[in-house]
């Protein structure tokens, strides 16, 4: 008995050492999950989840036809945020959190943390920096290039994380998705749960289950979340696939289609 236990142990100890390797230097970690689109409906019921309560927003992609910015690890985007104030955000992904410099903390957007599921952990680094009311429509309208949204700072950001530069002339809009987000707690769960629901436009929907915490809690994190998410019963999405790429590999689906007539 006390050898099993200690080979319990010692897996336990080894399972946090291997998570903590892999989130060494971020600031925080997001476990994430997605739902299966047939529980969506049950979902919403089960945590109380209306468009009464909830912080509604459009979002923005901006990428060529054929992805080359996601295929390159970034991710240029923007939100409006339904009476709140809107924002860009230029984002780089893998990332070695040692490699980027501690001067980017001065800004009040940055973010530099790791993405994780039970398919692994992706670190990466962005930087967002508020929009004027009005600006992301007149881009979406044709009526200001895409370039007017991202600032010099966010140009450099990327130049320095990823050694990557933006042209801006060859990036097409991709949206808008409508997203419904909504924080909350459950007595089941130890971390407060965030849950996003897009919808793009030809219907249809991704959920996405998340919670945040602090790194040497990664470990237990997953697990615990994982654990959670069987114990409601909530059946996990066996693509697992993120928003962005949903929504991505979506619009630059429509973009390579041939025009009709």
């Amino acid at each position: 008995m006390k050898s099993s236990t200690k080979t319990v142990v010692e897996r336990g100890a080894a399972t946090r050492d291997h998570f903590s390797r892999q989130v060494a230097g971020v600031d925080a970690i997001e476990i994430k999950a997605t739902v299966a689109d047939h529980q969506v409906e049950e979902a919403l019921t089960r945590f109380n989840l209306t468009v009464d309560n909830d912080e509604e927003r459009y979002i923005y992609f901006f990428d060529t036809p054929d992805l080359d910015l996601f295929k390159a690890g970034m991710i240029a985007r923007a939100r409006r945020i339904v009476g709140d104030e809107h924002d860009s955000t230029v984002k780089f992904r893998p990332v070695v959190p040692t490699e980027v410099s501690a001067t980017w903390r001065a800004f009040d957007g940055f973010k530099l943390e790791a993405d994780a599921s039970e398919s692994g952990v992706t670190k990466s680094a962005s930087l967002t920096m508020p929009v004027a009311k009005g600006l992301i429509k007149q881009v979406v309208a044709g009526e200001q290039p895409v370039g007017k949204l991202f600032t010099k700072d966010q140009e450099d950001f990327l130049s320095a994380i990823g050694q990557q530069h933006i042209d801006y002339d060859t990036l097409r809009v991709m949206g808008p998705l409508q997203a419904h987000r909504w924080k909350f707690e459950d007595a089941a769960c130890p971390w407060p749960i965030t849950a996003e629901l897009w919808k793009r436009q030809d219907g249809a929907r991704l959920m996405e289950l998340s919670i945040k915490a602090p790194v040497v809690q990664a470990a237990v994190a997953i697990a615990g979340f994982m654990a959670f998410l069987a114990e409601i019963g909530a059946e996990h999405d066996l693509e697992q696939q993120t928003k962005t790429r949903w929504a991505l590999e979506h619009h630059a689906t429509l973009l390579r289609a041939p025009v009709a007539g």
